[in-house]
C-alpha cells in the first residue's frame, strides 16, 4: 500500500467534550473507524465531570493565535506542509502532510502549542490544555485532501 498524502487531525481542549456528552463520544473500548459513537448518558457525563482536575479549557483569540503560530512553526522546523488549519475555541482541525505517523504529528502540535501558551503566560500553571489523543484520518488521494481542507476551513459553522 502506498503512503498517505496527508492526514486530517482533530484534537480538543481539555474537558470540553466528555464521555456521555449529548454529541456522543469515543472511548478506548469503542474506537473503531466508521462505527457508532457511544450514546449520550447523563450518569457517565456527570462521572467524567467529577474526574476533571480543573475547569474545561476554552481558547480565546490570543490563545488561538498562539496555537496557530506554534503549529506553523513546528511545520517549518520539521518541513511538514499544512494544507489547512483551523484553531477553534475548543478544538483544532488540521490537514497536514508529514513523513511520520499522525499520532506523532498530533503530539508535536500539542506539545509545541502548550509550550508557546506557557511562554506567553496564556495558560494556568499546572493545567492541561489538551484532551487525551484525538482523531487521525489518513488522506490517500488529492480529491480527499481537497474535501478535508474544505471541512477544516468551511465545515465548522
Amino acid at each position: 500500500m502506498s503512503e498517505p498524502i496527508a492526514y486530517l487531525i482533530t484534537f480538543r481542549t481539555y474537558g470540553t467534550w466528555l464521555h456521555g456528552d449529548d454529541r456522543g463520544s469515543v472511548d478506548r473500548d469503542h474506537n473503531v473507524f466508521d462505527t457508532p459513537m457511544l450514546e449520550a448518558h447523563r450518569g457517565r457525563r456527570r462521572s467524567a465531570e467529577q474526574r476533571l482536575r480543573h475547569p474545561p479549557v476554552w481558547l480565546g483569540t490570543v490563545q488561538r493565535e498562539a496555537v496557530r503560530w506554534a503549529m506553523e512553526q513546528v511545520c517549518v522546523h520539521r518541513s511538514w506542509t499544512i494544507h489547512a488549519l483551523n484553531v477553534r475555541s475548543n478544538h483544532v482541525h488540521v490537514a497536514v502532510s508529514a513523513p511520520f505517523p499522525p499520532e506523532d504529528v498530533m503530539v508535536a502540535f500539542k506539545s509545541w502549542s502548550t509550550k508557546r501558551l506557557t511562554e506567553l503566560n496564556l495558560k494556568n500553571k499546572g493545567s492541561r490544555v489538551w484532551s487525551r489523543h484525538g482523531s487521525t484520518r489518513y488522506v490517500w488521494k488529492p480529491p480527499q485532501l481537497a474535501e478535508a481542507c474544505r471541512y477544516v476551513v468551511d465545515g465548522q459553522g
